[in-house]
């Protein structure tokens, strides 16, 4: 195979080459100023950079939307920079996480588990040495895979861009990764849904990179306003700073009398200090606190000074300068797994930024949000993927929790504290007679649950309703070999059954997640159309900016899709997933 310096007008010609197919499997490398490479089942082909290459991509990818093969989310985000967004891909990374569960995800452990290989038996990442005289041969040193069937090491730590045939022969072995892993996910038989969702998992690292690129649109006078009334203005120097954390203590100190030397950044000191007002408490988690917030002014002042300490120290003026760019964008990084049980992840504080900056978040001029939130979703997941019937049958409400409590004959609240304590496990106090009436009313839902309960605390791993893997370990705990500690009975069963309350909500959490990216993916497909884009994925939640005129379009768009992405993940119907959306001019304009 020669490289070939293609044209960007002859993408007729490169697509005949390379046997490219509408939504057939291509590879996909790009390796910055050397090369692109392709491969498909027929031939590889690498195209030069000085014949922008990108652009190839891009005029492929708009005739003939095939679907990607890339080793990661980083092929996307390359692309990006040059201006080309992909319609649809294939990640390797993705599809190895959904398979085998966790977060490591580099070429030579996905080619290993593909192949069946043992990871522990990965060679390392140094160079050939003289007593490994095949390392030495030329030819082998140009081929990517070793004579014991694992990837080079060279090749893996960025030898695959040295040059432009290369690149054509890294994006064939990606191609190789996708056929095995396709096979593997056929053999998954009880997840007949594994195949849709690993297309969308790999959709959703395309979302990530472009969020990631995008960045959320954040008013940067508002968000200074926000810290001036939280935590008083920028300070101009380490004292400043020095002087306004005493204030911040100072609010606290004045409700106690007769004054006080305590760290409150400390909770064994603060716990300490509200046992000698009177105040016996078992720790000082904020829920609790807030319960007891009208027993001592001192606890609303506390509660007060820790939401201004937490956004001092991770969301203060520093954070705003690090990550809020001079286009008004605010950036981090995004992963579509987060190595658990698969939910997205983002960086810079996207996913925990306190509410308050909600208000600084405003659409750009000419634009509106449409804001949609999935309601009840998880225990709507649960009817879906346990296939209990009659616990389908409630959530065609709009409120899935009152034809419950309807059923339990208790109050919604009751209804409500006993389902969510059946999906974490907590099932004893508040609810727990509901609980019961749970278990007899809702069996199949309940089993489903208990069934994962027990097999996380045995130790058995896991797989969601989509096929991810969820690794749940040693059911001993630690081995006590040698000087190490030999756990008690006791402790074991501590242990098993925080492992089996883990097992049981991420069933249900990460089926959920599955929903929510193929949700999203779907968003981000139908709404280019309007020239509309996701901005945030929180949760259970998309934020959606789009141009004002297609704000209500899009806003029946996003109901749309949630209906084609629910019927493609649980086909047979049973289940209704409801969805709050609204059109606004700002993030904190939506309701809840």
């Amino acid at each position: 195979m020669t490289p070939v310096a293609t044209p960007n007008d002859a993408v007729t010609a490169a697509a005949s080459r390379l046997g490219v197919e509408r939504g057939g499997l291509v590879g996909l490398v790009v390796a910055p100023g050397v090369a692109v490479g392709l491969a498909t089942g027929r031939e590889r082909l690498a195209i030069a950079v000085g014949c922008a290459p990108e652009e190839l991509v891009r005029e492929l990818d708009e005739r003939f939307r095939p679907r990607w093969v890339t080793w990661s989310g980083d092929t996307a985000a390359t692309l990006i920079r040059s201006g080309v967004r992909l319609a649809t891909c294939w990640d390797v990374a993705a599809v190895h996480r959904l398979l085998f569960g966790g977060w490591k995800a580099d070429p030579a452990r996905v080619w290993a588990g593909t192949h069946g290989l043992p990871i522990d038996g990965l060679p390392s990442d140094g160079p050939p040495n003289l007593f490994s005289h095949r390392d030495l041969d030329a030819g082998e040193l140009e081929a990517p895979v070793r004579h014991d069937g694992y990837l080079r090491p060279d090749w893996v730590q960025g030898g695959w861009a040295a040059t432009a045939e290369r690149t054509a022969r890294w994006a064939e072995q990606a191609l190789v990764v996708a056929s095995g892993q396709g096979a593997k996910l056929a053999a998954l038989r009880d997840r007949p849904r594994c195949g849709a969702v690993a297309r969308s998992e790999s959709t959703a690292e395309l979302l990530c990179a472009e969020l990631a690129h995008d960045g959320l649109p954040l008013d940067r006078a508002a968000a200074e306003q926000i810290l001036g009334d939280l935590i008083g203005p920028r300070p101009a120097s380490e004292a400043d700073a020095a002087a306004g954390r005493a204030r911040r203590d100072a609010a606290v100190f004045a409700h106690i009398p007769g004054g006080v030397d305590i760290d409150l950044r400390s909770p064994g000191q603060v716990k300490a200090l509200f046992g000698r007002l009177g105040i016996d408490l078992p720790d000082t988690r904020a829920w609790r606190l807030r319960a007891m917030a009208d027993e001592h002014p001192v606890i609303a002042a506390f509660l007060a000074w820790r939401k201004a300490e937490r956004v001092a120290t991770t969301y203060g003026y520093g954070w705003l300068d690090e990550h809020l760019a001079d286009d008004g964008r605010l950036r981090g990084d995004w992963t579509g797994c987060d190595g658990a049980a698969g939910r997205m992840t983002a960086s810079a504080g996207l996913h925990n930024m306190p509410a308050d900056f909600r208000t600084a978040v405003i659409a750009e001029p000419g634009h509106v949000f449409v804001r949609a939130d999935l309601g009840q979703i998880e225990p709507r997941v649960l009817a879906a993927v346990s296939a209990d019937k009659s616990f389908a049958a409630a959530s065609h409400a709009d409120d899935m929790y009152a034809p419950v409590a309807d059923e339990l004959g208790v109050d919604r609240a009751t209804a409500k504290v006993a389902v969510l304590g059946a999906m974490y496990g907590q099932t004893t106090g508040h609810g727990a007679n509901a609980m019961r009436g749970l278990r007899a009313t809702y069996p199949v839902a309940v089993a489903y649950l208990e069934a994962a309960d027990r097999s996380a605390r045995a130790g058995q791993d896991l797989r969601t309703y989509g096929g991810r893997r969820i690794p749940m370990g040693s059911p001993g705990g630690l081995p006590g070999v040698g000087g190490e500690r030999r756990p008690g009975e006791r402790e074991l069963a501590g242990r098993a059954a925080a492992r089996g309350r883990y097992g049981r909500n991420a069933m249900v959490q990460g089926a959920a997640a599955e929903l929510f990216k193929m949700w999203a993916v779907t968003v981000r497909a139908r709404a280019a159309a309007y020239d509309a884009r996701i901005v945030l994925c929180l949760h259970d939640e998309l934020l959606i900016q789009t141009p004002v005129a297609h704000g209500d379009a899009v806003a029946a768009l996003v109901g749309d899709c949630l209906g084609e992405a629910a019927r493609r993940w649980a086909p047979d119907g049973s289940v209704r997933f409801v969805a709050d959306i609204v059109t606004i001019s700002r993030w904190s304009d939506a309701k809840g």
